[in-house]
C-alpha cells in the first residue's frame, strides 16, 4: 500500500479560528492564532496511506468485503466503480504538546494549538485528495470528496472496518474501543471514483449539507 509523506509549510489561520470556536469572536487577537499555527508546524509528523478497491452494490471489494450502510454515504457513492480508502495523521508529538500546555494551565494556548493541529490534519487530507484527483483523472475517473464515518448518517462504527482496509495501522494510528482514532489528529475516509462521462461532467463540492448535525459550531 502506498505511503504518503508531505510537509505542510503553512497552516490555515482562518480554519484554525473556526476549529477553536472563534469564528464570530471579532475582537479576538489574530496574533495568538498565527502564533499557534507557527508553533504547530514544529510538531507535525504528516503521514498518509491508502488502498483502492472495486465498489459494487454498496460493497467495497476488500477482503473481507465491507458493506456500506447509511443513506447519505450510499447516495454519495452512487455511480462509483471504485473507492479509495485512506487514512492520514499529523502524529502524536503535537498531541503531547497540547496536553503539556493544558497541564501547565496554559488553557488558551492549548485550545489554539489543538485547533491548529485539526486544521493541519484536514489540510493533509486535502493534499492527498488533490493528488488522487490528478492521478485518477488521467485514468478517466471523476472523484467524489472524502467522506468519513460520523458524517451524515454513516455510523461511527464503520470506523473499525475502514481503519483496517485503509492500512491506518501502518502509519502508527490505533483505534480505541470507542471507535476513536489515536493520535486524535488523524482522519480515515472513503473517496468514490466514477468513470468520467458527458452526463457527469460536473464537480462534487464538499459542504455541510450532507450532515444532519445542524447545531454544530463548525458548520460552514
Amino acid at each position: 500500500m502506498p505511503i504518503y509523506n508531505a510537509q505542510i509549510l503553512k497552516i490555515d489561520a482562518s480554519e484554525t479560528r473556526r476549529y477553536a470556536g472563534l469564528r464570530n469572536a471579532k475582537n479576538f487577537g489574530e496574533k495568538n492564532i498565527l502564533e499557534a499555527c507557527e508553533e504547530a508546524l514544529l510538531f507535525l509528523e504528516v503521514r498518509g496511506v491508502w488502498n483502492i478497491f472495486d465498489y459494487k452494490n454498496h460493497t467495497v471489494g476488500s477482503e473481507p468485503p465491507f458493506t456500506i450502510a447509511g443513506n447519505s454515504i450510499i447516495k454519495h457513492l452512487d455511480g462509483c466503480e471504485k473507492v479509495i480508502c485512506m487514512a492520514v495523521t499529523v502524529g502524536a508529538a503535537i498531541e503531547q504538546e497540547i496536553n503539556k500546555k493544558f497541564e501547565r494551565g496554559e488553557y488558551l494556548a492549548s485550545v489554539l494549538l489543538d485547533a491548529a493541529a485539526t486544521s493541519a490534519v484536514e489540510q493533509a487530507a486535502d493534499l492527498m485528495e488533490k493528488n488522487f484527483a490528478a492521478k485518477f483523472s488521467k485514468e478517466g475517473y471523476k472523484m467524489r470528496w472524502r467522506f468519513s464515518p460520523g458524517y451524515g448518517d454513516w455510523n461511527l462504527t464503520a470506523q473499525e472496518k475502514l481503519f483496517k482496509i485503509s492500512g491506518a495501522e501502518q502509519i502508527g494510528i490505533k483505534l480505541s474501543s470507542a471507535m476513536m482514532l489515536e493520535p486524535r489528529k488523524s482522519v480515515t475516509a472513503i473517496i468514490g471514483l466514477e468513470k468520467f462521462s458527458a452526463q457527469n461532467n460536473f464537480s462534487y463540492k464538499k459542504n455541510c449539507a450532507t450532515c444532519n448535525k445542524l447545531d454544530c459550531q463548525l458548520r460552514k
